[in-house]
């Protein structure tokens, strides 16, 4: 026998948890593979993971001119071949196939003569020539510097700049594998005991409880209101800062998502000054979560980032410290797989900036395919490029349809008794309130089950549809929440379940 025992192990371990990864999902994962050693056995065909932002599992197809720009960079030898630019240029169109009235409803490609043309391909050729031309060794199966690729964070930081209207220095930007390990690098650097605590919003990305109890932290939670659709209130961080405090707890930053995980909200630019100055004042670090900037689906909402709000307000390095995540994996362009994205850290001084280099630099380096993509990513097509036309025509494809979904599902969903959801301004979640009977919140204790996680397992058992319980997310587990990812409802179709 095994010498090692669940006693042994690391404390911290123990108490993590990632719940859009894990009970219910353990039960699908075994639904499936019942389905797949027999089909019919259960009342559905497969199983929806609704769970987790995953958009290309589901049917969403990359964006060409990433994907091309890849496809020469970890292949350069195919830049000199004549007929490359032949490959490159078939006639491929991105297109989707409409189903019914409520729009697209998954996408396909056609043979339509259109998309992809000659020029577009040249554009692909040039840009991976030049990010070649900036990788040492034009070698992307090497290591690369441990921030990533100069060139690439050169074009990484114009793309801030582009966005923000305000300076973003290439050295102050770390390429990582997705934002996660940028997030666990803050907080190796943040927390060093438990009395070191940091600020998240309820509901959170249990990303942030799980890597705050992996580095033997404290989670200080701030509460967002329901009622006034998941807003943030100052009054509400200074009354949890205070009573932290009062715990003995040195806080040490605040987490903010936006747009919102698992809410969907989107900040207004006169909170995000408020969230600014509250920083400034109490000396904290500020954690900004902005993964889902692109996705935004309200008129009168704009994606700020808190840097350039910060700039905006006249601060500058030397009174803020703020850090800001990007990823490759949401936004439109989806690449989950890929693992890309960036943190941007900003107002911190020499000698602390020498430790976040240590930290990167005892993982190496991120992948290269992603710090490429990161750097497509802030960095696209432009008009007037030959490839804007079919970029920019995926792309608003993409994101008018997760638009489409998100108020078709909200919709669904609030037309169901004992059901409540808020609008949904951005990202790519639902978080509806689900009113269980007591009869049914009985039978949950009985189980020895949270309602929401009883709630879940029943919806899984009988449709096959993934959602992760609210109480993943921090909430109170007598008020049912679940997350609904809504990159697959086009049309969702529900089973009412009898819990009375």
């Amino acid at each position: 026998m095994a010498s090692l025992t669940l006693d042994a192990i690391n404390t911290k371990v123990l108490k993590c948890e990632y719940a859009v990864r894990g009970e219910i999902v353990t039960l699908a994962q075994q639904l499936q593979q019942d389905l797949q050693a027999n089909p019919g056995s259960h009342p559905f065909d497969e199983i929806l993971y609704c769970n987790i932002g995953n958009p290309q599992s589901l049917g969403q197809q990359p964006i060409t001119f990433f994907r091309e720009v890849l496809a020469l960079c970890d292949h350069p030898s195919i830049l000199a071949r004549s007929e490359t630019e032949g490959l490159f240029s078939l006639n491929c169109a991105f297109s989707y196939e409409t189903k019914d009235e409520y729009g697209p409803a998954e996408f396909v490609f056609e043979s339509i003569g259109w998309s992809t043309s000659f020029s577009s391909c040249i554009d692909a050729i040039k840009r991976a020539q030049q990010i070649l031309d900036q990788i040492p060794g034009k070698a992307t199966g090497a290591y690369s510097h441990s921030q990533g690729i100069k060139g690439l964070r050169d074009t990484i930081a114009a793309g801030i700049e582009a966005r923000d209207k305000f300076p973003a220095d290439p050295n102050d930007i770390f390429l990582t594998d997705g934002a996660s390990p940028a997030v666990h690098m803050m907080m190796q650097l943040l927390i060093g005991s438990e009395k070191d605590g940091i600020m998240c919003p309820i509901p959170q990305y249990p990303l942030y409880s799980a890597s705050i109890a992996l580095h033997g932290g404290t989670l200080v939670p701030y509460y967002l209101d329901e009622a006034t659709g998941w807003g943030l209130e100052i009054s509400e961080l200074r009354k949890q800062l205070q009573a932290a405090k009062s715990w003995g707890i040195n806080v040490r930053a605040l987490v903010v998502i936006n747009p919102g995980n698992p809410t969907g909200q989107v900040l207004a630019e006169g909170n995000q000054r408020e969230i600014v100055d509250f920083c400034k004042e109490e000396g904290l670090v500020l954690l900004a979560d902005e993964v889902y900037q692109e996705n935004v689906y309200v008129a009168d909402k704009k994606f700020h980032s808190f840097k350039k709000i910060s700039r905006s307000m006249g601060y500058g390095e030397e009174d803020i410290s703020i850090v800001s995540f990007q990823s490759v994996s949401k936004g439109y362009h989806g690449e989950c797989g890929k693992r890309g994205g960036y943190m941007e850290v900003t107002g911190f001084r020499p000698e602390i900036r020498e430790q976040i280099y240590k930290v990167a630099s005892v993982n190496l380096c991120s992948n290269i395919s992603g710090q490429i993509l990161a750097s497509l990513v802030m960095c696209p097509p432009k008009v007037g490029d030959d490839s804007y036309g079919s970029y920019s025509a995926e792309k608003d494809a993409i994101l008018s349809s997760l638009a489409r979904r998100a108020k078709t599902l909200e919709d669904a969903l609030n037309s169901l008794e004992g059901v409540k959801c808020n609008k949904t301004e951005g990202a790519m979640y639902l978080f509806p309130r689900i009113h269980l009977p007591q009869k049914a919140i009985k039978a949950a204790e009985a189980a020895k089950t949270a309602p929401d996680a009883f709630y879940c397992r029943l919806l899984l058992n009988a449709t096959g549809i993934v959602v992760v319980p609210g109480s993943g997310f921090g909430q109170p587990k007598l008020r049912p929440y679940g997350r609904l990812h809504k990159i697959r409802w086009e049309k969702p179709t529900f089973i009412k379940l009898n819990l009375s």
